[in-house]
């Protein structure tokens, strides 16, 4: 027997087709401007139309957007089971798919790409675990529920469920939402800030953190990008010589020697980089007092302590939001 596919949906942005969903026993994707939807049959022509279609999308979104269009037409299939989180009511609403895909601006122009459903049951959105709830919660309008399918189908027949431990589960989507946002961070700073804009930004944040900075200026690379210092015309000790690393590769031992090779007895070394140090540039920097490295996992850190200080500019290519997630229960 085949295993039951179950799709998860959100009703447009802010929940927008949420009393068209219900009112109308429909679900429904929007990207209106594309036109009917069944008059291509593969991928590569769902690519090719919408590419056409919305020329400012970034290349790199188009296979992901196309795909959920292609999905919602060609793979979905009568009988299969539907997911929807409603905003407004704070309710999961699970339903069957009685219908094929139907283009019908006249019924709702902003989401004319439509298919009947079966509204099965409503329960409220603490039914679920958090796992299941985290897995609903996915950035796509159209996706498909794996991990946390059998619990979709327990609550949908009313069998009873053993109570939870949550505070694992909780941890680990905790963890794995802080793991996104640092890959989201790094990325948008190995990007945007290649070479000696990297430079500006690592001085800048060393502003914030109480410094005095030079940066040097473009050109062949000196070993030196920023000396560092806490008075206002650097003559007073400590003085910091920085080097900076853009690459989001691994930096060995012969570049930290190199570094530490131009740092006087008085002065202190600090070398910072989107990637990370192999051992032996930690066992070296680890023997020197006056030398200190900083990852792209510890610059993050940093970020996060001084984001509020940022200048616009900065905050404008690494946005984010000050949100909470949940905690588990053991954890200080």
């Amino acid at each position: 027997m085949a295993e039951q596919v179950i799709w998860g949906i959100h009703p447009g942005k802010h929940g927008a087709a949420e009393d068209l969903f219900v009112r109308r026993k429909v679900i429904a994707i929007g990207w209106s401007n594309i036109g009917d939807l069944s008059q291509w049959a593969d991928r590569d022509a769902y690519k090719a139309a919408f590419a056409e279609t919305y020329p400012d999308e970034k290349p790199g979104a188009i296979p992901t957007k196309a795909g959920q269009l292609y999905r919602f037409v060609q793979e979905m299939q009568v009988g299969d089971l539907v997911v929807c989180p409603l905003k407004l009511t704070r309710e999961v609403r699970i339903g069957r798919v009685v219908g094929e895909y139907q283009y019908a601006p006249d019924v709702d122009a902003r989401y004319p790409n439509m298919r009947k459903v079966e509204w099965l049951k409503s329960v409220p959105r603490t039914s679920f675990s958090q796992g299941a709830l985290y897995e609903m919660g996915s950035a796509l309008t159209l996706f498909q529920i794996r991990s946390y399918a059998d619990e979709v189908m327990a609550i949908l027949e009313g069998i009873p469920r053993e109570p939870i431990d949550e505070d694992e589960e909780i941890a680990d989507i905790t963890s794995d939402i802080e793991d996104q946002t640092r890959d989201f961070v790094l990325k948008q700073l190995g990007r945007k800030l290649k070479g000696h804009p990297f430079s500006a930004f690592v001085a800048h944040l060393l502003e914030k953190m109480g410094y005095k900075t030079r940066v040097s200026a473009p050109g062949p690379d000196r070993g030196i990008d920023i000396i560092a210092h806490r008075d206002e015309l650097g003559f007073e000790p400590p003085l910091v010589k920085v080097q900076v690393k853009s690459s989001e590769g691994s930096v060995g031992e012969p570049a930290v020697s190199a570094l530490y090779g131009k740092v006087g007895d008085k002065e202190f070394g600090l070398l910072v980089t989107l990637g990370t140090f192999t051992r032996q540039a930690v066992d070296f920097a680890f023997s020197k007092g006056n030398l200190r490295l900083i990852d792209g996992d510890e610059l993050v850190d940093l970020i996060f302590d001084y984001y509020d200080g940022l200048a616009p500019r900065y905050k404008g290519m690494i946005p984010l939001k000050r949100v909470y997630v949940p905690q588990a229960l053991g954890e200080e």
